[in-house]
């Protein structure tokens, strides 16, 4: 009988509630008198108080000129060509999540592997494609790309905090090829706050066990023709299973109305965090004898800077036809130092773990380090158009553009001669440079009222270098480049009756460029490393059979002429980069089904259930054979590593009309094989082997208390304690986080 522990150490949440709120005060504070700087220097800019004049500001668009994938007006998920999802803020707020991994594993087709139990790095992969660092999904923050190099290098080092999020929007179908360059596994776009209307401030607070506390302030308002809002998150964790973290994380944005048929949004953001992360996981004897959480490489530390700048400009070019247009920019800085290890026995070692009884079976912690310290650098523009227009009286709708993009990333090993060196030998150096150009364009032939096509196009074309400074300790010149070219195509049909009965269907071509680093060797040999093709079709419905009662239901089919095997060490392999893998199907369907008994039976109380169900088989469709000891395997028909067969998220709601609402939710994972062999029996070093079954009970509730404008929430993430492996690379199991409760609230103003 497990025992949830319930103990929070009130001494130091309250400490840092305080140090919170003084820091916040500040910020505050600082941004009031700039914005009374800024916006008292014209009358025209002069903040206004009237009643009369209030309730207009209230009803004004205030939207936030940049790119939404799906849009937040009602009934626009209704137009979509494909598989949508919109998670709003109300679902967020409810959920109250300690990770984003929550959120996304509520979704259909969505495999959230855990790797820190916090969501410091997401890995989420969508219809059994590999959800390591999330490389095959296009990740967005406000219409723009967040991962280190989204061609070159697309994987998630850095996520943007659930946290500070006012929606999440997820797309599925051919309209993904209005985004790029990854257009195989879908795309993610966080929505961040916009400026608000009116003043609007707000105070976010939680702690928990093991010094684990998150604070947040916002603040915003809209000063004549500008609007503008600032908002600072802070987290972090003492000992969170075996992660201890502190993030600060600030964004800005400011709108400006520059005239009836012109706006610019301007975004500036900074984050900045400092965790023990690492690649090392337990071995399978570790595990089984119950350590649960056992740090392993205690000098392990990664750092990561990130700024970026966004400006959108939306010109109106008439009634019909709207101009806008984005400049983007960021920089990463990732800088890793993880402790070296063996697997087989050394020579003064500075700690062993694990069976040394085992072949592979213990870890054996050298006094050295070897620091990975890389800088990513990206840039581009993209104008878009949007237009309708008829031709007789067929009604059209038109989005186009080009996009330019820039990126760099610039890399060096070093090197050091003691466990928690941060100096050292260089021994690597490198610099890898991207140019992408693309144009794209979708129209929108609405046959009938009810009925459109929407066929689309794009075109990608990446040319890329690696030059080498420096390998192994010696000093060389090696420099080659290579360029591919991709035309993508794709076409959705939707038949809407009434914004109740959605059919739709579509096919479009998966595209993926290969890794700048992996397509050309080490000795600056160009792989010739194929593009990531596929051919993507689904067929589904939405139904709103009543007010209350919504059912999604979609088939998907995935073929796959390459499809790319990560063998990175991120993924659990020898660091060597990736392989073309041949072809691969996904097969599946993917049911929504959301029940809101008390809009249905008129009640003042709301009992809302919900269940997100996942039926998929991914293998691999085409002989491919490998040596594996002393035999050689075909594995056609295998399983794909980590693409479970069956995933379900269930939630049961209760919103009292007092102010109390209760969640409890249950998902539920299927078994992974964790290679192409498809191993049952777990290796000595934990790596390989079958990943049981396993699923997380989480329950929140939150009561508002209206005259205060305040929310307080408790919640237990893992309230059964379940005992599980979440992931068993890169070098090892890693665990899910036990049970922990944490409280807080929300206060606005």
């Amino acid at each position: 009988m497990y025992q949830v522990l319930i103990s929070i150490n009130l001494t130091n949440s309250i400490f840092y509630m305080m140090r919170f709120l003084l820091l916040s005060s500040l910020l505050f504070i600082n941004f009031s008198i700039s914005a009374g700087i800024i916006f008292s220097q014209d009358e025209h800019f002069k903040t206004v108080s009237s009643s009369t004049v209030l309730k207009d500001t209230l009803f004004r668009n205030y939207e936030f000129p940049q790119v939404d994938i799906i849009g937040t007006s009602p009934g626009l998920i209704n137009r979509v060509p494909g598989s949508a999802v919109l998670i709003t803020l109300n679902q967020l707020k409810m959920t109250n999540p300690v990770n984003g991994n929550e959120v996304f594993r509520k979704v259909s087709g969505i495999n959230a592997v855990d790797e820190e139990g916090i969501g410091l790095r997401t890995n989420i992969g969508i219809r059994g494609l590999d959800p390591d660092r999330s490389r095959t999904v296009l990740m967005l923050e406000d219409g723009v790309p967040v991962s280190l190099a989204p061609y070159g290098e697309p994987e998630m080092y850095y996520t943007p905090a659930m946290d500070r999020m006012n929606g999440i929007e997820i797309l599925k179908g051919s309209g993904s090829i209005l985004f790029g360059p990854q257009t195989i596994g879908g795309v993610v776009n966080y929505l961040t706050a916009d400026p608000p209307g009116v003043q609007s401030t707000s105070f976010k607070i939680r702690g928990g066990e093991n010094g684990f506390f998150t604070g947040q302030m916002s603040y915003g308002n809209t000063f004549g023709n500008v609007g503008a809002m600032i908002n600072y998150l802070h987290k972090q964790a003492d000992n969170l299973g075996t992660l201890n973290f502190s993030v600060n994380d600030i964004t800005g944005k400011m709108k400006f109305e520059l005239g009836e048929k012109s706006m610019l949004g301007l975004k500036l953001s900074f984050y900045d965090e400092t965790s023990n992360s690492t690649y090392i996981g337990l071995t399978q004897n570790m595990y089984d004898s119950g350590e649960y959480y056992e740090i392993i490489a205690p000098y392990d530390k990664l750092n990561i800077k990130r700024y970026s700048a966004s400006i959108t400009h939306d010109y109106n070019i008439s009634n019909s036809v709207l101009l806008r247009t984005t400049a983007f920019g960021y920089t990463t800085v990732r800088n890793w130092l993880r402790q070296d290890f063996s697997r087989t026995r050394v020579s003064n070692p500075v700690a062993v773990f694990g069976d040394t009884s085992a072949a592979g079976g213990a870890i054996y912690m050298r006094n050295s380090t070897g620091n990975r310290d890389r800088q990513f650098e990206v840039g581009g523009i993209e104008p878009r158009i949007y237009s309708k227009y008829s031709i007789g009286k067929t009604l059209n709708e038109l989005e186009g553009g080009l996009r330019f993009l820039f990126e760099r990333a610039n890399e060096q090993r070093i090197n050091g001669k003691k466990a928690n060196a941060e100096s050292g030998d260089l021994t690597e150096d490198e610099v890898r440079t991207g140019y992408a150009y693309t144009a794209f364009v979708q129209n929108r032939t609405y046959l009938s009222d009810k009925f459109s096509v929407t066929p689309g196009l794009r075109l990608e074309s990446f040319m890329y270098e690696r030059e080498i400074n420096r390998l192994n300790s010696r000093d060389t010149l090696i420099t080659a480049e290579n360029k591919i070219f991709s035309v993508i195509p794709g076409i959705g049909l939707n038949y809407d009756i009434n914004n109740r009965y959605t059919f739709f269907a579509g096919i479009h071509r998966g595209f993926a460029p290969p890794r700048i680093k992996d397509a050309i060797t080490n000795g600056g040999e160009a792989l010739e490393l194929d593009a990531e093709l596929s051919w993507n079709s689904e067929l589904g419905m939405r139904i709103n059979i009543a007010d209350g009662l919504d059912v999604e239901l979609t088939g998907y089919l995935l073929n796959f002429s390459n499809q790319i095997i990560p063998i990175s060490e991120s993924s659990g392999g020898n660091g060597t980069g990736l392989v073309n893998g041949g072809e691969t199907r996904h097969i599946g369907l993917e049911t929504g089904v959301t029940v809101d008994l008390g809009k249905l039976f008129k009640s003042k109380y709301n009992f809302i259930i919900s269940s997100a169900g996942t039926f998929s088989s991914s293998e691999y469709s085409a002989d491919r054979f490998i040596t594996s000891g002393s035999e050689t395997v075909n594995i056609n028909g295998n399983k794909l590593p980590y693409a479970p067969d069956f995933m379900l998220a269930n939630s049961f709601e209760i919103i009292s009309p007092f102010g109390l609402s209760v969640l409890l939710s249950a998902k539920y994972t299927g078994q992974q094989f964790t290679n192409e062999l498809n191993t049952v029996e777990p290796s000595a070093n934990g790596e390989t082997g079958l990943m049981p079954s396993f699923t997380i009970y989480d329950v929140t509730g939150r009561y508002r208390l209206s005259s205060l404008n305040t929310t307080f929430y408790l919640s237990v993430k893992n309230f059964t304690n379940e005992r599980y492996i979440a992931s068993r690379r890169p070098q090892g199991i890693k665990t899910g986080l036990p049970a922990i409760l944490t409280a807080g609230f929300d206060w606005n103003f």
